[in-house]
């Protein structure tokens, strides 16, 4: 998939605020400051559209994206950031949840995880959701820059095993800062909304 026109569309911090109509939509999750933003902005060739902060946490809405002016990219909450209260946790995980759930437009949710380290409880909790609601699951490796290729396999063995992967789940290292993966991120892209339409 080319990637031709990226732009800010609209937040949301619950249903009633979605956009409407019926265009499709890919949503990506990742624990706070496991690359989200410098992904997004390198699959769209964008750099300062999804807004990079130095305090992780920080986003706390659900911002959609127009893509080619034909499907939303979503950028959920990060979870599993220490120094937010509980409330604040429980807050964003209800947020997560009643989207994932309740919207119709969802294609797909892409899964970041850190390549550098095994997969957290709260990975492994939002894996746990998203194969409630897709039997696959795809996992998008980040800060693949910071290991050795030599390492990489040893280190996707982690992943796998952590998180207890279903054989059809599809993992892809990737690097904001190399652009490692990311030209195979947009095929998927380009193939998931071309599956969806079809049906």
């Amino acid at each position: 998939m080319k990637i031709k026109t990226a732009e800010y569309f609209s937040t949301a911090v619950k249903q009633d605020q979605y956009p409407s109509g019926d265009m499709l939509e890919i949503a990506i999750v990742g624990r706070s400051n496991v690359g989200k933003s410098s992904l997004i902005n390198k699959i769209v060739n964008r750099k300062g559209l999804a807004r990079i902060s130095q305090q992780p946490g920080k986003t706390q809405t659900i911002n959609f994206y127009l893509i080619n002016n034909a499907f939303y990219l979503v950028d959920l909450p990060g979870y599993g950031f220490a120094r937010v209260s509980q409330q604040v946790k429980k807050t964003w995980g209800k947020m997560i949840e009643e989207y994932l759930h309740k919207r119709a437009n969802l294609v797909s949710v892409i899964q970041l995880i850190d390549f550098r380290h095994p997969p957290t409880k709260d990975d492994l909790q939002m894996y746990h959701w998203l194969k409630e609601v897709q039997s696959q699951v795809i996992i998008a490796c980040t800060k693949a820059d910071k290991i050795s290729k030599g390492q990489w396999q040893k280190h996707l063995k982690e992943i796998k095993t952590g998180l207890q992967a279903d054989p059809e789940d599809i993992f892809i290292p990737c690097s904001a800062l190399t652009g490692t993966g990311i030209e195979e991120l947009r095929h998927i892209f380009g193939q998931l909304l071309s599956i969806k339409s079809q049906r």
